[in-house]
């Protein structure tokens, strides 16, 4: 058994990621990140699932953070939130600058703090195209520094970093996860656009897997 604290979102990939490290009988502790996001209703869906799960779960405060998180439709009101594929230019406008090399360090410095083996970070392949700090370059990087940023070793697992959403959401499938309990859409509303970025990505995933969506989108298209 291993001890990780888990970057978790409140979203489909963390969630099956959490489901998974239960299932290994793992001891988990769920770390989520307040930074300014307007989708901030994931936060909501995370602290329901942990509480039902009985897993421990803390939320820390970034948000003094977003007035150098500018130029993204993550934290500044100012630009939009662009829709369609995760292929197109405009995606890039939902990167929010360093964002995980961010929370990964305040994750270690948490596993630390509680003397774990290590941080759990649930970045797919299908980020790797639009999100510089989820490509396996990166995460090679991070996991090298986790080994000598103190004196005690750290472990970063990235166990869905070759992983398609798809075959995430077979897993979940498998884990029994609340699929309808998580978050993905960015733009912050009451149920998800249905037309954002992750919206599309999550219908892709369902469909692509052969598994029926239980989201409640505002937009069918």
């Amino acid at each position: 058994m291993k001890k990780w604290v888990l970057l978790y979102s409140g979203g489909l990939d963390s969630t099956v990621a959490l489901f998974d490290l239960l299932a290994r009988k793992d001891e988990v502790a769920c770390l989520s990140i307040i930074y300014g996001q307007r989708h901030r209703k994931e936060l909501e869906l995370a602290a329901h699932i942990t509480k039902t799960l009985g897993v421990q779960h803390q939320v820390i405060d970034l948000g003094a953070l977003r007035p150098i998180m500018t130029g993204n439709s993550q934290t500044d009101s100012s630009v939009e939130v662009p829709e369609g594929h995760y292929t197109e230019e405009s995606m890039k406008l939902t990167v929010v600058p360093n964002r995980n090399m961010i929370f990964l360090s305040v994750a270690m410095a948490a596993a630390l703090s509680k003397n774990f083996d290590g941080v759990v970070y649930a970045a797919h392949g299908g980020d790797h195209a639009i999100y510089p700090d989820c490509r396996p370059e990166f995460v090679r990087a991070i996991q090298e520094v986790a080994k000598i940023c103190d004196w005690k070793q750290l472990e970063v697992f990235a166990p869905f970093l070759a992983k398609t959403k798809s075959e995430i959401v077979l897993r979940g499938m498998d884990l029994d996860v609340p699929f309808s309990k998580t978050w993905s859409c960015y733009k912050g509303g009451e149920k998800h656009c249905g037309k954002c970025g992750t919206c599309v990505e999550r219908k892709e995933a369902f469909a692509l897997a052969k598994v029926s969506d239980p989201t409640i989108y505002e937009s069918a298209n």
